[in-house]
């Protein structure tokens, strides 16, 4: 039973199953029974049903669930953490250190979060009103998450939704939906009212596109690739929906002539190779200057082959498998199309010896001499793939950079303060690190320029995608007859 909803576990009711695969192995973790129009539609009824009672809701009773709610994954830690290893292939020590950790931690936040709706002084602006600011909540918000981080995506679409008194119908991927249902289960038991969260688990053409153009869904909340991002678009101007789009990156780590060349490798690695390299913001473009570009090339070539991949259980493994044997295909072809105009200097391969050839593992690879305009360094990948680009003056590094259809991350290395607030001014996109790559804080907001969308997932600016502000203006003085009512009619 993997659909959540109104409070309780049910079964699917389209009569397709799907299977849950840990791409580490092959194996099949679980067997889903799919949702089907109907169970759709009781999720949008129960979420309409429960949002004018907790939209309602104070933010301190709001918050004190969140609160419980994050002790409880606490004590579960280790269940979700092996949940969301068996889904995605991803070693166990990412999913305990970083996905569960990273969760709580979001938890805690909107907690506090849900108790502090900001808006501006209510006071006497035309002098004989005095206006004042509500942020009130959207109702139904619908849902899509992905599947390289299934927990906390499904984090990142239900805490700031449900802190703001919105109720929710989550579909997350139906290859990655077990941390989804558990998160939803433990939300319950922590005192969240029946209906505020559902989970559905269907096909995205089927369900996930009925859920984007129900009339009973009063938003909609994707996260996912640009190209399924237009079509939510799409679907959600037939109703006039507000929309919140997290889509592709394609990330620049430019590293300037004066930049600690060995912090930059180590930042190379680990930023180009988090998740497996299956990170809207991972490192994916090394744009270096060219007095270091075989320095650098050569260290994170180096690095790259010294990684370890391995099954989620392995203590020693640094990366896991891709998110499937479709994806690690895909993977692979951009990097054999790249062969024909590019040169690989660590990687390009799978491994087909051993436990490693049973799962959808794929080498670290670098790829160097490519044109920028190329598929490899302008087409997101989604894997442990990085290219490296040379550049000769400080302009030229700020067009690289720039030259993409994607704004979600960047990053910076320098020890001038100079190019840092240079680089952090003019690199188009969301975040602009310098001096690392990857670190995401609850305290602060994650989004994108461009085509990597609109809007920002954590923080309290994530109010600003489930609210809606009110003006409410009170008049002061009790006159019957105002001065500006001479501009419509005269008295007679």
């Amino acid at each position: 039973m993997h659909q959540f909803i109104d409070g309780a576990l049910r079964a699917g009711s389209s009569g397709e199953t799907a299977d849950v695969i840990n791409p580490a192995t092959g194996q099949v973790t679980a067997t889903v029974e799919l949702a089907g129009l109907e169970d759709l539609e009781a999720a949008v009824a129960a979420a309409r049903a429960a949002f004018p009672g907790w939209s309602t809701t104070t933010p301190g009773a709001r918050s004190a669930i969140l609160q419980r709610f994050a002790r409880i994954l606490e004590s579960r830690a280790e269940e979700f953490a092996q949940a969301e290893s068996s889904q995605t292939g991803k070693p166990l020590r990412l999913c305990r250190e970083f996905d569960v950790p990273g969760t709580i931690d979001n938890v805690d936040f909107f907690a506090g979060a849900a108790r502090n709706l900001e808006g501006k002084a209510m006071a006497e602006y035309s002098g004989e009103h005095s206006s004042a600011i509500r942020r009130e909540a959207i109702g139904v918000v619908g849902s899509i998450a992905p599947w390289n981080y299934p927990l906390q995506m499904a984090a990142w679409k239900i805490l700031p939704a449900i802190a703001a008194g919105n109720t929710v119908v989550l579909k997350p991927a139906e290859i990655t939906p077990l941390t989804s249902i558990l998160f939803a289960q433990a939300l319950s038991e922590a005192g969240l009212p029946d209906g505020v969260v559902n989970v559905v688990v269907g096909r995205g053409p089927t369900v996930g596109a009925a859920l984007m153009q129900h009339p009973g869904v009063d938003m909609v909340s994707f996260t996912g690739s640009t190209g399924v991002g237009r079509t939510v678009l799409e679907a959600a101007a037939v109703n006039a929906k507000r929309v919140h789009l997290e889509l592709g990156g394609k990330a620049p780590f430019v590293v300037f002539d004066d930049a600690d060349v060995d912090a930059a490798v180590h930042g190379a690695v680990a930023g180009a190779l988090i998740n497996s390299g299956q990170d809207c913001t991972a490192a994916t473009r090394a744009i270096v200057h060219r007095s270091l570009y075989e320095e650098f090339v050569a260290k994170v070539s180096a690095r790259f082959d010294a990684i370890v991949l391995g099954v989620p259980e392995d203590e020693s493994a640094d990366i896991g498998a891709l998110s499937s044997f479709k994806h690690r295909d895909h993977v692979s072809g951009m990097v054999e199309r790249a062969r024909g105009y590019a040169r690989i200097t660590a990687g390009g391969l799978a491994p087909t010896e051993g436990a490693l050839a049973k799962g959808a593992f794929y080498r670290p690879t670098v790829v160097v001499d490519a044109a920028p305009d190329s598929e490899i360094v302008k087409n997101e990948v989604f894997g442990p793939v990085l290219t490296v680009l040379p550049f000769d003056s400080d302009e030229e590094a700020i067009a690289l950079a720039n030259d993409t259809v994607y704004g979600l991350a960047a990053s910076a290395w320098t020890r001038s303060l100079t190019r840092a607030l240079r680089a952090t001014r003019e690199i188009k996109a969301g975040c602009v690190w310098v001096n690392d790559h990857i670190p995401i804080i609850s305290e602060m907001p994650h989004g994108g320029f461009k085509q990597s969308g609109f809007g920002k997932d954590m923080s309290a600016y994530s109010f600003e995608e489930y609210t809606q502000v009110k003006h409410v203006m009170f008049e002061l003085g009790g006159v019957v007859e105002k001065d500006w009512h001479r501009t419509i009619f005269a008295l007679r």
